[in-house]
Protein backbone atom coordinates (compact mmCIF):
# COMPACT_ATOMS: atom_id res chain seq x y z
CA UNK A 1 0.00 0.00 0.00
CA UNK A 2 0.92 3.66 -0.68
CA UNK A 3 1.60 6.26 1.59
CA UNK A 4 -1.38 8.70 1.34
CA UNK A 5 -1.08 12.14 2.89
CA UNK A 6 -4.69 11.97 4.03
CA UNK A 7 -3.89 8.79 6.04
CA UNK A 8 -0.69 9.16 7.59
CA UNK A 9 0.44 10.14 11.26
CA UNK A 10 4.11 10.49 12.30
CA UNK A 11 4.78 8.86 15.39
CA UNK A 12 8.09 10.21 17.29
CA UNK A 13 9.27 7.64 19.68
CA UNK A 14 11.28 8.86 22.64
CA UNK A 15 14.13 11.12 20.93
CA UNK A 16 15.39 12.06 24.21
CA UNK A 17 18.29 13.70 25.82
CA UNK A 18 19.49 11.03 27.44
CA UNK A 19 19.35 8.24 25.36
CA UNK A 20 20.42 10.16 22.07
CA UNK A 21 24.01 10.47 22.92
CA UNK A 22 24.36 6.86 23.06
CA UNK A 23 22.35 5.66 20.01
CA UNK A 24 24.53 4.84 16.80
CA UNK A 25 24.80 7.19 14.58
CA UNK A 26 22.98 9.56 16.27
CA UNK A 27 23.99 12.60 14.40
CA UNK A 28 22.92 11.04 11.19
CA UNK A 29 19.53 10.22 12.91
CA UNK A 30 18.95 13.70 14.23
CA UNK A 31 19.63 15.14 10.72
CA UNK A 32 17.12 12.46 8.97
CA UNK A 33 14.58 13.04 12.08
CA UNK A 34 15.15 16.77 11.10
CA UNK A 35 13.90 16.38 7.84
CA UNK A 36 11.26 13.62 8.69
CA UNK A 37 9.86 16.09 10.71
CA UNK A 38 9.81 19.66 8.46
CA UNK A 39 8.65 17.32 5.25
CA UNK A 40 5.47 15.80 7.53
CA UNK A 41 4.96 19.71 8.26
CA UNK A 42 4.82 21.10 4.93
CA UNK A 43 2.49 18.16 4.05
CA UNK A 44 0.51 18.89 6.96
CA UNK A 45 0.32 15.29 8.54
CA UNK A 46 -0.19 14.99 12.33
CA UNK A 47 2.77 14.29 14.40
CA UNK A 48 2.57 12.24 17.87
CA UNK A 49 6.08 12.67 20.19
CA UNK A 50 6.64 10.02 23.26
CA UNK A 51 9.02 10.23 26.10
CA UNK A 52 9.57 7.26 28.11
CA UNK A 53 9.65 8.28 31.38
CA UNK A 54 11.11 11.72 31.26
CA UNK A 55 11.72 12.52 34.69
CA UNK A 56 14.79 10.02 34.27
CA UNK A 57 15.66 10.24 30.54
CA UNK A 58 15.07 13.70 29.89
CA UNK A 59 12.62 15.67 27.74
CA UNK A 60 12.91 15.18 23.76
CA UNK A 61 16.14 16.38 22.45
CA UNK A 62 15.97 20.48 21.58
CA UNK A 63 16.71 20.11 18.17
CA UNK A 64 13.86 17.56 17.56
CA UNK A 65 11.61 19.70 20.20
CA UNK A 66 12.42 23.07 18.78
CA UNK A 67 10.63 22.08 15.33
CA UNK A 68 6.94 21.11 17.05
CA UNK A 69 6.94 23.46 20.07
CA UNK A 70 2.77 23.36 19.70
CA UNK A 71 2.66 19.49 20.27
CA UNK A 72 2.78 18.11 23.75
CA UNK A 73 4.82 15.00 24.26
CA UNK A 74 2.81 12.01 25.59
CA UNK A 75 4.67 10.53 28.72
CA UNK A 76 4.93 6.80 28.58
CA UNK A 77 6.29 3.98 31.05
CA UNK A 78 5.43 1.45 28.78
CA UNK A 79 8.04 0.37 26.22
CA UNK A 80 4.69 0.08 23.55
CA UNK A 81 3.24 3.13 23.20
CA UNK A 82 -0.18 1.48 22.61
CA UNK A 83 -0.42 0.47 26.98
CA UNK A 84 -0.63 4.26 27.09
CA UNK A 85 -4.00 5.28 26.95
CA UNK A 86 -3.34 8.82 26.41
CA UNK A 87 -1.65 8.12 23.13
CA UNK A 88 -4.22 5.45 21.84
CA UNK A 89 -6.70 8.40 22.21
CA UNK A 90 -4.78 11.03 20.43
CA UNK A 91 -4.08 8.61 17.71
CA UNK A 92 -7.65 7.62 16.93
CA UNK A 93 -8.61 10.85 17.34
CA UNK A 94 -6.46 11.13 13.70
CA UNK A 95 -8.98 8.44 12.37
CA UNK A 96 -5.79 7.73 10.03
CA UNK A 97 -4.57 4.16 9.18
CA UNK A 98 -1.04 4.75 8.25
CA UNK A 99 1.49 4.66 11.26
CA UNK A 100 5.26 6.08 9.84
CA UNK A 101 7.73 5.23 12.65
CA UNK A 102 10.40 7.26 13.14
CA UNK A 103 12.59 7.19 17.20
CA UNK A 104 14.65 5.16 19.29
CA UNK A 105 15.65 2.38 20.72
CA UNK A 106 14.22 0.27 17.73
CA UNK A 107 14.54 -2.96 18.92
CA UNK A 108 12.95 -1.93 22.14
CA UNK A 109 9.91 0.81 22.28
CA UNK A 110 9.86 1.23 18.08
CA UNK A 111 9.49 -2.64 17.99
CA UNK A 112 6.85 -3.20 20.75
CA UNK A 113 4.98 -0.28 19.27
CA UNK A 114 5.29 -1.53 15.86
CA UNK A 115 3.44 -4.92 16.39
CA UNK A 116 0.94 -3.90 18.47
CA UNK A 117 -0.23 -1.32 16.18
CA UNK A 118 -0.39 -4.05 13.70
CA UNK A 119 -2.19 -5.99 15.62
CA UNK A 120 -4.56 -2.87 16.20
CA UNK A 121 -5.29 -3.17 12.28
CA UNK A 122 -2.50 0.10 11.39
CA UNK A 123 -0.66 -0.04 8.30
CA UNK A 124 2.90 0.60 9.83
CA UNK A 125 5.78 2.01 7.78
CA UNK A 126 9.34 2.17 9.38
CA UNK A 127 11.26 5.07 8.08
CA UNK A 128 14.24 3.55 8.76
CA UNK A 129 16.81 6.17 8.66
CA UNK A 130 15.21 8.24 11.47
CA UNK A 131 15.63 4.92 13.70
CA UNK A 132 18.53 3.94 15.84
CA UNK A 133 19.39 1.74 18.78
CA UNK A 134 22.72 1.74 20.78
CA UNK A 135 23.92 -1.36 18.46
CA UNK A 136 23.30 -1.25 14.89
CA UNK A 137 22.91 -5.35 15.10
CA UNK A 138 19.91 -4.66 17.31
CA UNK A 139 18.40 -2.04 15.09
CA UNK A 140 19.08 -4.63 12.13
CA UNK A 141 17.74 -7.75 14.11
CA UNK A 142 14.02 -5.42 14.76
CA UNK A 143 13.89 -4.33 11.12
CA UNK A 144 14.53 -8.05 10.12
CA UNK A 145 11.50 -9.04 12.44
CA UNK A 146 8.84 -6.41 12.06
CA UNK A 147 9.69 -7.14 8.01
CA UNK A 148 7.93 -10.13 8.12
CA UNK A 149 5.69 -9.35 11.16
CA UNK A 150 4.38 -6.40 7.75
CA UNK A 151 5.64 -3.93 8.59
CA UNK A 152 6.60 -1.04 5.58
CA UNK A 153 9.81 0.01 4.98
CA UNK A 154 10.71 3.23 4.15
CA UNK A 155 13.74 5.88 4.03
CA UNK A 156 12.75 9.57 4.96
CA UNK A 157 13.64 10.90 1.15
CA UNK A 158 11.43 7.95 -0.06
CA UNK A 159 8.67 8.36 2.20
CA UNK A 160 8.14 12.04 1.68
CA UNK A 161 8.24 11.80 -2.29
CA UNK A 162 6.15 8.43 -1.89
CA UNK A 163 3.67 11.17 0.04
CA UNK A 164 3.76 13.70 -3.08
CA UNK A 165 3.18 11.21 -5.74
CA UNK A 166 4.23 13.74 -8.47
CA UNK A 167 6.20 16.53 -9.00
CA UNK A 168 2.86 18.63 -9.83
CA UNK A 169 1.60 18.31 -5.97
CA UNK A 170 1.68 21.80 -4.72
CA UNK A 171 4.32 21.09 -2.10
CA UNK A 172 6.72 19.15 -3.91
CA UNK A 173 9.57 22.25 -4.48
CA UNK A 174 9.22 22.56 -0.65
CA UNK A 175 10.01 18.61 -0.25
CA UNK A 176 12.56 18.78 -2.68
CA UNK A 177 14.23 21.80 -0.58
CA UNK A 178 14.12 20.15 2.68
CA UNK A 179 15.48 16.68 1.27
CA UNK A 180 18.20 18.87 -0.24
Amino acid sequence: MKLDCNQAVLLIIDVQQKLLPVMDGYNELITSMTRLVKGIQTLEIPIIITEQYPKGIGPTVSTIRELILDIEPVEKRSFSCCFNENFMSILAKYNRKQALISGIETHVCVYQTCVDLLESGYDVYLIEDALSSRKQSDKDLAIRVLEKEGVNRRSVEMALFELVKTSEHDRFKDISTIIK
